[in-house]
């Protein structure tokens, strides 16, 4: 063997060959790669760094990690994520103790991703035929074959291997992401609730923590607007539109003007057309976005573009719903002329007090997103066993007689009753089922006096508690056959001191507080006042 031979096949001497960066890469990655050296002998992991000190692939430098014994780099690879590879010696506290690690990296942790590199100075100990079928490794080195050249070789081929493979692993867990992101999507009404959840699930599936803007455009030429933003971002959903010297704009201008993704790190602009808009999704990861991760975003794209379509049908349906049900409630007090505008003024004021409530914390086993949704809605709905009532008492003048009382009561149950025969017909819970609640039960007292059946307390649905307050608020601020409407403190000094008996205490405090923010829902008329 010559020389220069010799001095090749001595890896503990051959320290320059790695100087150069590999050609062709640029640093754009930050990230390092981890690799975890794992062997009994200082020495050997003194050489090891010495020899990969300079090495980089794809512009990411190596971060290397040590173990002296089987049992430490366990504790290493369950402790520390995304270790690429690890250059595994088979003879140190046993004979076999490297063999028992590579087990149980794959059985104990399930880490299938990294690559597992037997280095071995006795491979009588290990046979190599034996050890690649029985144990689930990816290359075996006797460590006097290690140039410092193959070890380069082993390293950087290791890394090419552990990108693919996780790679793959994104793309599947990315996939799944789509899937169960896109099912959520479907499920949120408000335009910006569903804006902000398309925005976290493109930070999911690029596993970041991605600062991002969603803009909206309709219209050939006309303005963006800022519908959701996070992270970094999150100050630009206060404004109407996208300003013009914010950073992203040129990009996010672009995609609209050409109609497709830009993908110009760090600006990252997704570019979805709806029927009725054109969307754009600003992110900034951290690093540039590998094929692949492109690729998924594309394909979740496509799925929202779906989700806008059918969120922009469920709002021209949910529209004509309400148009359907007012309608009805109308038809319920078409006999009665004094009451226009009533149930109106109670579906405002119903759905202001719920989400009061809500901020406040009260109630919270109660006041389910279902609820805070169809209150308002179901709301409407409180009246409308009142078509069964007859003209000469729901129209009389002044009191009416016992007989006549008990009558007029009646309605609470025939409404109850025409309510939860079409909520049957619905899966699920509906804005029928809470307005056969209201209907049933929204003339109980909270202190168990009241009708049809005499419930008492959290007995009552919440949804009644909130309408039989509301109910009796605008009756009393308005005219109605049998009275004059109340002026304003009156009617105030009335509901508070039934606080307690007639009305739930936290639903008056509530309604104190919504008027106090919004007197236009406390209106009256200005006879009245």
């Amino acid at each position: 063997m010559t020389d220069s031979n010799a001095a090749d096949e001595n890896w503990l001497l051959d320290e320059d060959e790695e100087d150069a960066p590999v050609a062709g890469v640029s640093a754009l990655d930050q990230r390092l790669w981890r690799v975890l050296i794992v062997d009994d002998d200082v020495d050997v992991h003194a050489v090891t760094r010495l020899a990969l000190r300079n090495v980089s692939f794809k512009g990411r430098e190596l971060e290397l990690f040590s173990a002296y014994s089987g049992r430490e780099a366990y504790d290493i690879l369950r402790d520390t994520p995304d270790i690429a590879l690890v250059l595994l010696d088979v003879v140190m506290e046993t004979d076999d103790a490297g063999l028992l690690l590579a087990r149980r990296i794959r059985e104990e942790l399930h880490n299938a991703i990294v690559r597992v590199v037997l280095r071995t100075g006795q491979p009588g100990q290990a046979p190599e035929q034996r050890v690649i079928i029985e144990y689930d490794i990816n290359d075996y080195k006797a460590k006097t074959e290690l140039t410092t050249q193959k070890l380069f070789t082993t390293v950087i081929s290791a890394l090419r291997a552990y990108e693919s493979l996780n790679m793959l692993e994104r793309s599947r867990v990315g996939l799944g992401k789509i899937l169960a992101g896109a099912t959520n999507l479907y499920q949120i009404h408000s335009l910006r609730e569903f804006a902000s959840g398309v925005l976290n699930q493109v930070s999911a599936i690029l596993d970041v923590g991605a600062d991002g803007v969603l803009c909206l455009m309709q219209g050939e030429n006309g303005p963006a607007t800022v519908v959701a933003a996070t992270g970094h971002y999150a100050p630009l959903a206060d404004n109407e539109r996208m300003p013009p010297e914010h950073p992203l704009w040129p990009t996010i201008a672009k995609a609209f003007a050409e109609k497709k993704s830009q993908f110009d790190h760090p600006a990252n602009v997704l570019f979805i057309h709806t029927q009725e808009r054109e969307v754009a999704i600003s992110v900034t990861p951290p690093w540039p976005l590998a094929q692949i991760q492109r690729d998924l975003l594309e394909v979740f794209c496509q799925r929202i573009a779906a989700a806008f379509d059918n969120l922009y049908m469920f709002g021209q349906l949910r529209k004509a719903q309400e148009a359907t049900v007012v309608a009805l409630a109308d038809l319920a007090e078409f006999r009665d002329s004094g009451t226009g505008g009533h149930v109106r003024r109670v579906q405002a004021l119903s759905s202001a007090i719920a989400a009061r409530m809500k901020e406040r914390g009260v109630y919270q086993d109660e006041l389910t997103p279902q609820l805070l949704d169809m209150i308002g809605l179901a709301s409407i709905l409180h009246d409308v066993g009142k078509v069964a009532t007859p003209d000469h008492i729901l129209l009389k003048p002044g009191v009416h007689t016992p007989e006549e009382r008990v009558q007029m009561q009646t309605h609470a149950d025939v409404g109850r009753t025409i309510l939860e025969r079409a909520a049957n017909m619905v899966d699920g819970p509906s804005y029928l089922h809470f307005g056969a609640e209201i209907a049933g039960s929204h003339h109980e007292h909270f202190d168990g006096q009241g009708y049809p059946n005499g419930l008492k307390g959290r007995a009552i649905p919440l949804s009644a508690r909130i309408v039989a307050v509301v109910d009796v608020f605008d009756s009393l601020l308005h005219e109605r056959p049998y009275k004059e409407p109340w002026p304003y403190p009156e009617v105030m000094t009335y509901i508070k001191a039934r606080s307690g008996s007639q009305f739930d205490p936290e639903v008056v405090q509530a309604l104190l507080e919504v008027i106090e923010r919004d007197p236009q829902l406390g209106q009256q008329p200005q006879s009245a006042k």
